[in-house]
């Protein structure tokens, strides 16, 4: 089976979920929901998981990523392993993953311009 991981954004910056713990391999469908109120293009959230990473090149990914409109993902995609897309209030997108073969802290992030220093967390794989 999949697992279900809800997760919801709002208009004050914040994932209400920002742990994820998976066992390598296993399926699992991330429904991202903006439960704020204003349009994407003032208030977008989007959920990018990456490969590991350190904090510091979490915040220079999604900073280059923020200059890419619409979608803001980067032109080199090679760090993203999966991601939804860019959600303005009210609206969902629902994606299905593979937790990653390696255990390890995989972060996710929200590529809004100006969200990843609030909007992040980890996919945290293994036992």
């Amino acid at each position: 089976g999949v697992r279900t991981v809800a997760i919801t954004a709002n208009d004050a910056m914040k994932y209400d979920v920002t742990e994820i713990r998976a066992q390598p391999g296993e399926k699992i469908r991330i429904k991202l929901t903006n439960t704020g109120r204003m349009p994407k293009q003032a208030m977008g959230h989007n959920w990018v998981l990456l490969a590991p990473m350190d904090d510091a090149a979490v915040l220079a990914f999604a900073g280059a990523a923020a200059t890419k409109m619409p979608d803001y993902l980067p032109d080199d995609k090679s760090a993203v392993l999966a991601h939804t897309k860019i959600l303005g209030g009210g609206e969902s997108d629902t994606i299905e993953l593979i937790a990653p073969g390696a255990p390890g802290a995989y972060p996710f992030v929200c590529t809004f311009p100006g969200h990843a220093a609030l909007m992040r967390g980890k996919l945290i794989v293994g036992n």
